[in-house]
């Protein structure tokens, strides 16, 4: 079996303009929990999560995505990979060593080829978490995060080959090519997703809530809230889940989703998805048509790319 030491998807971290109305946003409107506040950076959990946060912001002048963070199975697999990504030319921010942020751990951070800050652990504790109740329309955990390249076919290889994630499906369109790789590190059929866009930047970061009624509940929520719509309700083809995508106070596009396809890996094969065909998008038929000014509200602003390690 090939190396494949990744396990699941963390958490995702934003950097803000605006802290005070994103950490209201999170911790109200969107149904997580804060666990720390320190200085201008404030860690978010999901209530039905192990993971000790699963959103963290970040105050700064400047808006970007800070990093997207994924757990390994072991210190030794998190030891293995940084040797592997060494050897094969990857830029190492850090040493494998204790972390310390919320649950501690054992990781370290590299950039991807886009110039994304990536983190892997291993050992971070576990948070006291519990079952969400029926009609309680708060996130039970991060689901997914897909992300805009202008390299999508060269992203992708970087991640099956160097993080041992699995192609599952492919979106497609006959006059633009390849848009979307779905990649998958355990029997879900997306932890991480890969979009073709103009720029780097965040596509989308997914939130899992226990079902449909609830997912509804939730969209309804955030509506009144006054947060605006982008596209939804849906159920997408590609993974059967369902979506309503919004725009947090910064233009980053959340999900709220339910149902995410787990597969039998050992009989999957990866499909491909015509974009153009109205069920690919939304088999219920629910949410506006895909077009351009749709696909044009995941591109997000570009990320300002680091020239240092980011705090």
């Amino acid at each position: 079996m090939s190396f494949q030491p990744i396990t699941h998807l963390r958490h995702v971290d934003l950097a803000v303009p605006d802290f005070a109305k994103q950490r209201a946003f999170f911790g109200g409107t969107w149904g997580l929990t804060e666990i720390a506040n320190d200085s201008g950076i404030a860690f978010f959990a999901a209530e039905g999560s192990p993971e000790q946060y699963i959103v963290r912001i970040r105050e700064d002048e400047r808006k970007r995505m800070d990093l997207v963070a994924f757990g390994a199975v072991s210190p030794a697999a998190v030891d293995e990979l940084h040797v592997r990504l060494g050897r094969a030319g990857v830029q190492l921010i850090s040493e494998p060593g204790a972390l310390d942020t919320p649950g501690g751990g054992y990781g370290f951070r590299f950039f991807d080829p886009d110039g994304r800050v990536v983190e892997v652990s291993a050992d971070v504790a576990t948070r006291t978490h519990r079952k969400i109740e029926e009609r309680e329309a708060i996130p039970v955990r991060l689901s997914h995060c897909v992300v805009n390249s202008q390299d999508p076919e060269g992203l992708r290889d970087f991640y099956v080959t160097h993080l041992g994630f699995r192609l599952t499906d492919t979106l497609y369109s006959t006059h633009m090519g390849d848009l979307m790789y779905f990649l998958r590190c355990s029997p879900l059929h997306h932890s991480f997703a890969i979009a073709r866009g103009p720029h780097v930047s965040l596509h989308h970061a997914s939130f899992e809530m226990r079902g449909v009624e609830e997912y509804m509940r939730g969209t309804g929520r955030a509506l009144r809230d006054g947060t605006r719509l982008t596209w939804g309700p849906g159920r997408h083809l590609a993974g059967d889940n369902t979506f309503s995508y919004f725009h947090d106070p910064h233009g980053n596009t959340v999900e709220y989703t339910t149902e995410l396809a787990v597969l039998e890996e050992d009989l999957w094969h990866p499909g491909r998805h015509d974009v153009d065909d109205p069920i690919t998008q939304d088999q219920w038929g629910t949410a506006d048509p895909m077009s351009e000014s749709v696909a044009k509200e995941q591109f997000n602003d570009p990320d300002v790319l680091f020239v240092a390690p980011p705090v």
